[in-house]
This record gives C-alpha cells, sequence and structure tokens, in this order.
C-alpha cells in the first residue's frame, strides 16, 4: 500500500533536520597499556615490577635505555599479578623522562617485559626475563586509547663458548650463599697461554682483570684476540676476567652489607680454585690485578684491602677514589645538593669533547624507574649500610638532591683515599711499587679531579705509588695501544722479578 504524501513530507524534513545538527566526535581515550603474560612465562603469580619500554628508533626497544638520552620507558610494581589477567600501565606509571600524557606524538616500537630479577644486574634483557614481541604503533598520548601486549617470551641464557684455551670457571659459594640464604655463584674466564698445553709442568703468573660497569667474563676470548693478555713482553701469563655483576649493579669486589663478601669470597674461594686448576705460581708477588672503570675501581680497593696478596695493580680511569671529590661532589660538605651545585646550576655527570652529555637528577630520574642495576644506585649498594627495609639506605633525596650526611660517614669505610691516610704506617710498606693509577685529565664522568686528590696525598705520605693523568684523554680514548704496550711491560717487569726470587 503506497504511503500517503503527508508522510513522505514528514519523513524528509526529519532527513533534513538530521543532516543539519552536529556531529558529536568521539570522545578522546588517553593512551594506556594493557599488560598481560601467559602461562609459558611463568604459571605463578608474581610480585615485583613490570614495564613498557619505548623506541622511534630501535626495533627491539628493551634492550634500552641509553644512559645519555633514554627513549620513553614506562614501569609499574604489581602484586599477585596472575597470568592472563591485566596489569594497566597508565598516566600514574613510574616514567622516563616524561609521564605517558607528555609523551610526543609518533610512531613507536613497543616492548612489554617482567623483570624476575634473579639475580642479574640487568632490569630488562636478563636471562629469564620474560618479554612481548615488538610491536610498531602510532601513538598519540591523548587518543591512542588501550594498547594490548602480551608478554610470551623468555629471554634465553647465554651460552658461555669454551676453547681449548678459553675456559670457563663457574663455582658455587659458600660465603655468598650464606649471606643471600640461595646458592650463590661465582663466574670468571680464563685464557690460557700457548705454552700451557706443550709445557704439563710449568706454573705461570696470573693476571686478574674486572671489567668495568656492565661487563662481564664473557668477553674474555674478544680481549684475547683484541690485545693478547696471556703474552705480556715476552712474559707467559694466566689471563683471567672475572664477572663483578650483581642483581644491584657492580659489586666491585668489595665485602659490603648489601652485596655480601664478594671480596673475601674472591681471595678465600674464586682465586684459590683458579690458581690450583690452572698451575699458578700461587704467590703474591705473581698475582697481578688490573681493570677499567668500576673494575679500576675494584682493583685499587682489592690492592689496597688486601695488600700481602697481590703483588700489584694496575687501575685505569678509576671510579671515584676520594669522595670529596665524587663526579665533582663533596659528600662531606654539609649543605652540598647532589643535583645542583652551590650556584643552584644543574650538576653534569658526564661529557664529551668538552659537551655536557646529561646531568645527575635526570640520570637519577632515570635510576628509579629502571628499579636495579643502575650505575649511581650501585654505588649505594656497596657503600652504604643496609636499611631497615632490607635495601641500601639512600645518600641523597631523589627528589631534592639533599645529601644525607650520615649515610655519607658510613662511606668513609670505602674512601679510598681516607683509608690509605689513615692506615699509612701499616700500609706504606705493604704497597711498596705495587700501585699504578692512570687517569685522562678529561675524563668523561669527571673521575679526573678525584684522583688528582689521591695523587696529592700519596706524594705528601712520600709514596712510590705511580699516579699519572693523560692530557686530552677521556673516558675511552686512555687505553689506546701505546698505554696497552706500556702497562703491559709493567706487569711483565713484575711478573720477571717474581719468578726469578721463585727460582
Amino acid at each position: 500500500m503506497p504511503l500517503p504524501y503527508s508522510l513522505f513530507a514528514r519523513l524528509g524534513f526529519l532527513c533534513l533536520l538530521l543532516l543539519a545538527a552536529p556531529v558529536q566526535s568521539r570522545e578522546a581515550t588517553p593512551l594506556e597499556f594493557h599488560v598481560t603474560f601467559d602461562k609459558s612465562v611463568s604459571d605463578k603469580p608474581f610480585t615485583g615490577r613490570v614495564y613498557v619500554m619505548l623506541s622511534s628508533k630501535n626495533n627491539e626497544p628493551m634492550r634500552g635505555p641509553n644512559w645519555f638520552n633514554p627513549e620513553p620507558f614506562f614501569a609499574l610494581d604489581v602484586k599477585n599479578w596472575k597470568p592472563g589477567t591485566v596489569a594497566i600501565v597508565s598516566a600514574s606509571a613510574l616514567a622516563c623522562p616524561q609521564p605517558l600524557p607528555q609523551l610526543k606524538k609518533g610512531k613507536y616500537h613497543v616492548q612489554a617485559l617482567i623483570d624476575f630479577n634473579q639475580g642479574d644486574r640487568r632490569f630488562n634483557f636478563a636471562p629469564g626475563n620474560g618479554y612481548s614481541k615488538a610491536k610498531q604503533l602510532d601513538l598519540d598520548a591523548a587518543n591512542s586509547g588501550p594498547v594490548f601486549l602480551t608478554i610470551d617470551q623468555v629471554v634465553p641464557k647465554r651460552e658461555f663458548k669454551e676453547s681449548e684455551r678459553v675456559k670457563l670457571v663457574e663455582i658455587p659459594s659458600k660465603l655468598l650463599s650464606s649471606f643471600q640464604g640461595k646458592p650463590t655463584m661465582m663466574r670468571a674466564a680464563v685464557v690460557l697461554p700457548e705454552s700451557f698445553k706443550t709445557q704439563p709442568t710449568r706454573h705461570y703468573p696470573i693476571l686478574y682483570e674486572i671489567p668495568g660497569f656492565g661487563g662481564n667474563h664473557e668477553a674474555a676470548a674478544n680481549i684475547h684476540k683484541q690485545r693478547n693478555p696471556t703474552r705480556l713482553d715476552g712474559v707467559d701469563f694466566l689471563y683471567v676476567l672475572l664477572d663483578p655483576n650483581c642483581s644491584l649493579g657492580h659489586h666491585v669486589f668489595a665485602d659490603s652489607a648489601n652485596n655480601g663478601p664478594w671480596g673475601k669470597a674472591l681471595t678465600e674461594e674464586l682465586i684459590p680454585h683458579i690458581e690450583k686448576e690452572y698451575r699458578a705460581l700461587g704467590k703474591p708477588e705473581a698475582r697481578l690485578v688490573a681493570g677499567h672503570s668500576s673494575g679500576g675501581w675494584s682493583s685499587l680497593w682489592l690492592q689496597i684491602t688486601y695488600p700481602d696478596f697481590f703483588g700489584g695493580c694496575w687501575s685505569t680511569a678509576p671510579d671515584p677514589v676520594d669522595f670529596r671529590d665524587f663526579q665533582r661532589i663533596n659528600l662531606y660538605q654539609r649543605g652540598t645538593n647532589f643535583f645542583t651545585d652551590e650556584k643552584g646550576q644543574p650538576r653534569p655527570i658526564a661529557r664529551r669533547q668538552g659537551k655536557v652529555l646529561t646531568h645527575f637528577k635526570p640520570f637519577s630520574d632515570m635510576e628509579v624507574v629502571m628499579g636495579h642495576g643502575g650505575q649511581l644506585e650501585s654505588f649505594e649498594a656497596v657503600f652504604s649500610p643496609r636499611g631497615k627495609d632490607g635495601k641500601p639506605r639512600k645518600l641523597w633525596d631523589r627528589k631534592t638532591g639533599a645529601i644525607d650526611l650520615e649515610v655519607a660517614r658510613a662511606w668513609e669505610a670505602y674512601d679510598i683515599r681516607l683509608i690509605l691516610e689513615r692506615n699509612w704506617k701499616i700500609l706504606g710498606p705493604k704497597l711498596r711499587g705495587k700501585i699504578h693509577v692512570y687517569m685522562g685529565d678529561q675524563d668523561t664522568f669527571y673521575l679526573d679531579g678525584a684522583t688528582r686528590l689521591l695523587r696529592d696525598s700519596l706524594k705528601r705520605l712520600e709514596s712510590d705509588a705511580v699516579v699519572e693523568l693523560f692530557p686530552d684523554r677521556d673516558h675511552g680514548s686512555l687505553m689506546d695501544k701505546k698505554m696497552f704496550e706500556r702497562v703491559y711491560k709493567e706487569m711483565a717487569s713484575t711478573a720477571r722479578q717474581a719468578q726469578a726470587r721463585r727460582n
């Protein structure tokens, strides 16, 4: 039955009204990350920290952050988070370098990860950690809505590849296991000299090297190829690259209230095992120690802490050896702020060719989001007393930069310059001819100032220690081919004297 004309008219009028009406815009939905993890990663509820990491450059953002220019990443602490359920990383999450609502609009690679914190320094790409496959997305903090990420991958354990001359040493430590309340391993790589196989009764001097922050024993084969530390100026050595990593950073082989008795375990457990297994001379004068950066501090610390155990140290670009100049901060001076100088200006923490790369405040902020394993917090893990919460006491307030002088005074127990001055009558004779410290006078991390103070102090003590600063050298350029040749000649000379005394 046809519709009457009047009804057509009414319908037409209604359509005109609808077309003329203003279009209601869709309500903006802020960006959030909805994260789940699969049972294949863990079938148990998880308590700890979950992260979402972004990168506009790297297709695997979980390998970040870059210390000097970190790309956005976010963290959320969860409790009893069950597989298959959602954890929402939103505007309230911990964030670096800016909160999530301030994320710059653009295209990013995105990954989520779980830090199971199984003892590795790294919060991100540590063996056993769970992560999601990276996806590339256009993100708008104000209007991207929920992004769904599933953690269904596990970082595999790296296998150490042994060869005829490169060997893995891995032993359980009774001392560290007792401290940690769980099985704790010590690791190192031993590189054998070429003559080791053909001269089965021969015994060797031994060089222990400690990598800098982030390094470990796995680099031994590459180091052997690059500079052959088993043959120093005509002298055959056993070369040992130690693993200095722990969950709180670089333990520097110092006994500490937070990391445990790493120095004691090294000298009483790991070194005796290595020297027995690989035919070391086993004499203090034939036992040398070296390292760069945090490894440089470690080598000097071991030499002064165990002066009768080691026959010489070669410390290059060491971390602060005098806390009156802790990367330009006098930790003992009342009113000193960690973030700003006397004029209220931001304190730089790194430079390159005179240009500041970053400052203490953003560096500290980044480590807050990381949670563990950062360089600054690694210092606290070694030098600070343990707090009532079971964590290292904080040297500085993370928001204001105010320094806790009570904690700073506790750090005196690890101030190398101060220890030497206070104990020189005992240490002086034991350290004769054993200390070598080399530093670039334009160190990237402003470590040259503390080394100058140590040099001046040792001069006043009439020490024969060799402490030199090299013009126009920074953290990375200090140890060139010429410097390695010099250091190796000095080590070889010490070893020849040790062998001559043995014969």
